[in-house]
């Protein structure tokens, strides 16, 4: 039987042994610096004032009383210096460097990160990463096999994609988000030969089925035919005339807004884009025939877009005749 424990040299109380607490106490110091073992630095010469249970790390050229030690943990106990040799994956925190580090059989280094899975293998965890240059340029470069695969980068918000920008599944490079109600869309593309699309951006191009009406005056007309529409721009409920319903705007800001009217009687006439039949944002003054007027408004999400008449003349509804289009800016 040996006389120490195979892993932190503990000195065995022998049969028959004289003074055995002195054996004890020995094992009872060596336990006490080396569990939760705390390194205060690492040096080649003690410091001048040690205190009771200080360890070191010995590193060449020692001098002194380290002399000889070097690669050693130096332990002042009893108003002495005691050198214990660790052994391959025993671990301390270093006070000066303030980190924990593993000793790896000659030298103690920061843990390495746990293993990529098969998927992400690379993983860093840190408040920021650096790639920088090595004197002039430096670029970063995602491959991908096939035009149907994807190359990307995806934010995440808590895990949770929240945004994707590159070549997802096709070679246009695209800017996708994701909303809790709406789910993934692409909200701005560019084709390979430089054409930028705004995928969702609102817009649409509205009127009435193709008729000859004469609005009452103070009455308001809407629509029941998007001609074009995007960006989740819908119709609403009815209108209290019967004449087709509002536009309904599903986000807010500056839009471009177009109105076109066609008049068949000659007398004067006006129509004006109604808000919410609250407020007049775009108004048109004119006579017999086709003409227009556009102005740029503020819109707010879930505003509604009728036509009100003043006068009651007979007018054209329909693609081309009396219609609005809009479109964000």
């Amino acid at each position: 039987m040996p006389d120490t424990t195979a892993n932190l040299d503990l000195p065995f109380i022998l049969p028959a042994q004289a003074q055995k607490h002195v054996t004890h106490n020995e094992a009872l110091q060596r336990l006490d610096s080396l569990v939760q073992l705390v390194v205060a630095s690492r040096a080649s010469s003690p410091p001048a004032t040690p205190e009771e249970g200080e360890i070191h790390w010995v590193e060449a050229p020692e001098t002194g009383p380290w002399t000889g030690h070097a690669g050693r943990l130096a332990v002042f106990q009893d108003g002495t210096w005691m050198f214990l040799a660790p052994k391959p994956g025993w671990s301390a925190v270093f006070l000066d460097e303030q980190r924990l580090k593993l000793f790896d059989g000659a030298d103690w280094i920061d843990p390495p990160l746990p293993d990529a899975d098969s998927h992400n293998r690379l993983s860093v965890s840190s408040p920021a990463t650096l790639f920088n240059h090595s004197g002039d340029s430096h670029r970063l470069t995602i491959n991908k096999a096939a035009t149907i695969d994807t190359a990307s980068l995806i934010f995440q918000s808590n895990w949770q994609g929240r945004a994707e920008l590159g070549l997802a599944g096709e070679d246009r490079f695209s800017l996708k988000v994701n909303g809790d109600t709406t789910g993934w869309r692409q909200a701005l593309s560019v084709t390979p030969e430089g054409y930028v699309r705004h995928d969702q951006r609102p817009l649409a191009r509205a009127s009435l089925s193709p008729a000859t009406l004469t609005p009452a005056a103070g009455s308001f007309t809407g629509f029941d035919i998007l001609h074009l529409s995007g960006g989740d721009v819908a119709l609403g409920s009815p209108l209290s005339s019967g004449n087709g319903r509002p536009l309904v705007i599903p986000a807010s800001g500056f839009y471009l807004l177009s109105l076109n009217v066609a008049a068949i009687s000659t007398a004067s006439h006006a129509i004006h884009v109604s808000r919410n039949s609250a407020g007049d944002i775009l108004s048109h003054v004119g006579g017999a025939g086709s003409s227009s007027a556009l102005a740029v408004v503020w819109l707010d999400a879930g505003d509604l877009l009728s036509l009100r008449h003043e006068g009651a003349i007979q007018y054209q509804f329909g693609y081309g005749k009396t219609e609005i289009c809009l479109s964000l800016l």
